[in-house]
């Protein structure tokens, strides 16, 4: 009986213990609604970067409150220097009709150089997980005062050191820190926010701290290396690999601001490997709708001797565009092609709106003829893009201009790149020097395994500009010279780079874009050009073999493989087109122009053993410097219509020269060729 008495005894204790625990026992806090989370940030001017940030905002349906749009921007260059102190005045002036919603949540966050990475929920979720009334951002460098760094408190794991590029707090403790703003428009906001917070009274009252492990918000500048892209079914995160977190806001701040633009090519919902690019058809261009086709100026530039320029012309003139909105700004600077410049000038003076021409007699650089080019269209109010197109680029794709101008960007150009090379007119990211670093997505973008419309650093050789560009944010007439850099390094630095003291703040530029949605053309290479020769494009069967395979392979070559596409007037004598008129006639003239003919003698010392047992009067191939060409062009085009032809016989390819008669001049085993107008023969002897 006492056993039992006692058991009833423990038993009411324990429940009656169990219960006053479970009343003591804290709650988990109801979560936050969405509704009570407010956005606020401050932007003077509707940049690009203030439309990627509301282009995100608006994805995950923030409410957003801009601050100061149309002011005069006083806050100093903050890009480069301290200052920022006007958004803290304009804060402080916002907060004043808030301070009084005591359950009210503000995110405070700059615009020009962030993006949202997820949702309203996330965030207060975060927010309230960290337990205090107020949450900076947090960064592994100090700035601006040095001087300050003994005075922080250390933590064990986790960025030391404030930013103030992202603020969250509940409202009345975030007006009780802006309301002791009594400083200038043009000092520095953050060296106010940690001044407050080294204070250890003032830390303790307002119960701030700093998202330490970047839960919240994730500053790139000094930690670039620790974040990557974390691709989704739907959208695309930034994860922090040090700390394992996925920040909601990511903060280009100071010298990050170009990895800023590589992540929002993808985050949140830019591009993702199901669905590919999204925004990519965003604010199209309809030129169908227009009363009339934008007029734009196209500015070539033709800086060094380049291959195939009278093809590079051709193909500018069947760009399928009005012709009579077509304006025309030639910069020559070298002597050896105003033949060619000449030639077109007179069959086409008429076929555009204007035709200006600025020759070597000049003595201009490529800056200041680049520039002279894009003032033209400057100055000219009805100058509606501005398209610059370097000879070197050979657009196969007849649409391009319409394109480019349908995609509706500021500053945009179409990829191309050189034949069978990853060598392009753009590079995905810069190295600390400013020079070319290669992105995570350049090869991808390149071999368009990624297609879409790309926020780059760096592009050169053919892009358009809009009018009202030109006019507006890129005004200044110098853009293309500065410093040691080369023209395209200093327009795209200019433009990236540009900061306006007196209307807006921090703005970190026009960007620049380049499309591999279609297929644009291709790069030439004019490095081992020499124009030494009578017809230089010859020779270039190595550097440009898709050119040189356009210019000089006959049309209807592949039809020999594709549809049987020759003749057999006897047996074992086949007559089929190799060469295109272009190419006979040119090598007619390149032996002409030589001249120096054997005369048809038995002596001849070209050969081994001196003598030549049924003389003709020849030029060989190898005098002109033209063998190993000669020697690749049977390798390519002619032992595989031996091939088709004599079927078991094994090719080996070797030549002799160019005669001036009907004799078979060029020799392969089982097989010989000779060249008579504008055909080859291909003679098959035992």
């Amino acid at each position: 009986m006492e056993y039992l008495r006692f058991c009833l005894v423990l038993s009411c204790c324990m429940k009656f213990g169990s219960s006053v625990l479970s009343s003591d026992a804290p709650q988990a806090p109801a979560p936050i609604p969405k509704e009570k989370l407010l956005v606020l940030t401050v932007a003077t001017e509707e940049t690009d970067g203030f439309h990627r940030f509301m282009q995100t905002a608006n994805y995950f349906n923030y409410t957003v409150k801009v601050l100061g749009m149309g002011e005069t921007w006083k806050g100093g260059d903050v890009g480069r220097s301290i200052g920022g102190g006007q958004k803290v005045r304009l804060l402080k002036e916002a907060m004043e009709s808030l301070a009084h919603q005591e359950d009210l949540i503000v995110l405070f966050v700059d615009s020009y150089d962030l993006i949202f990475a997820g949702g309203p929920e996330e965030i207060l979720r975060k927010f309230q997980q960290a337990n205090h009334k107020v949450l900076f951002a947090a960064e592994g460098l100090i700035w601006p005062d040095k001087r300050l760094d003994d005075k922080y408190p250390s933590v064990r794991s986790g960025k030391r050191y404030l930013n103030s590029g992202g603020i969250i707090g509940y409202s009345p403790y975030v007006n009780r820190i802006v309301s002791q703003w009594d400083l200038q428009g043009n000092d520095d906001d953050q060296l106010f926010y940690t001044k407050i917070y080294l204070d250890v009274l003032k830390r303790e009252s307002l119960n701030m701290t700093l998202d330490h492990k970047c839960q919240i918000f994730q500053n790139l500048n000094g930690a670039v290396d620790e974040v990557l892209l974390k691709f989704g079914t739907d959208r695309v995160r930034v994860r922090n690999t040090v700390y394992n977190s996925l920040p909601v806001v990511v903060h280009g701040n100071r010298n990050s601001k170009l990895y800023l633009n590589y992540l929002g090519n993808y985050v949140p919902n830019a591009w993702n490997y199901e669905h590919g690019c999204s925004h990519c058809d965003d604010d199209l261009l309809d030129l169908s709708q227009l009363h009339e086709y934008p007029e734009v100026l196209l500015g070539v530039f033709i800086e060094q001797p380049t291959p195939f320029l009278p093809e590079f012309f051709h193909r500018l003139l069947t760009l399928d565009y009005p012709k009579d909105k077509l304006k025309l700004f030639v910069h020559n600077n070298e002597v050896y092609h105003e033949k060619h410049i000449q030639r077109f000038w007179e069959e086409n003076r008429d076929v555009f709106k204007s035709f200006k021409v600025v020759g070597p007699e000049e003595n201009l650089s490529q800056g200041e003829a680049r520039n002279m080019g894009m003032d033209l269209c400057r100055k000219d109010a009805t100058c509606d893009y501005y398209f610059s197109i370097d000879s070197d680029v050979m657009l196969t794709n007849r649409q391009t201009l319409k394109l480019l101008i349908e995609q509706n960007r500021k500053i945009i150009g179409p990829l191309v790149t050189r034949h069978g090379k990853l060598w392009s007119n753009f590079w995905g990211a810069l190295s600390l020097d400013g020079y070319y670093a290669r992105s995570e997505d350049y090869v991808d973008i390149v071999q368009r395994k990624r297609v879409g419309v790309w926020n780059i650093p760096y592009m050169a050789h053919v892009y358009l500009i809009k009018g009202t560009v030109l006019r507006s944010e890129l005004k200044e007439r110098n853009h293309f010279v500065l410093e040691k850099l080369d023209p395209d390094m200093a327009l795209c630095r200019n433009s990236r780079e540009m900061v306006r003291s007196f209307h807006c703040l921090c703005m970190p530029g026009v960007f620049m874009y380049i499309t591999n949605r279609h297929d644009f053309g291709r790069l030439i290479s004019t490095a081992n050009y020499n124009i030494s020769r009578y017809n230089n494009d010859l020779w270039q069967i190595f550097e440009n073999p898709v050119d040189w395979k356009e210019k000089y392979i006959h049309p209807n070559y592949t039809r020999i493989f594709t549809e049987n596409h020759l003749e057999e007037p006897c047996p074992d004598v086949f007559w089929f087109p190799v060469f295109s008129e272009k190419a006979c006639d040119e090598i007619v003239e390149e032996m002409e122009h030589y001249g120096l003919w054997s005369g048809g003698k038995h002596e001849d010392k070209r050969i081994a053993g001196g003598y030549e047992t049924v003389p003709t009067d020849d030029i060989h191939m190898k005098q002109i410097g033209f063998d190993k060409e000669w020697l690749h062009f049977l390798r390519e085009y002619i032992s595989p219509v031996t091939l088709k032809v004599f079927s078991g016989y094994f090719t080996k390819v070797s030549l002799n020269g160019l005669r001036r008669h009907s004799k078979p001049s060029f020799f392969l085993p089982k097989a010989k060729m000779c060249l008579r107008g504008l055909n080859v023969y291909f003679l098959a002897v035992g």
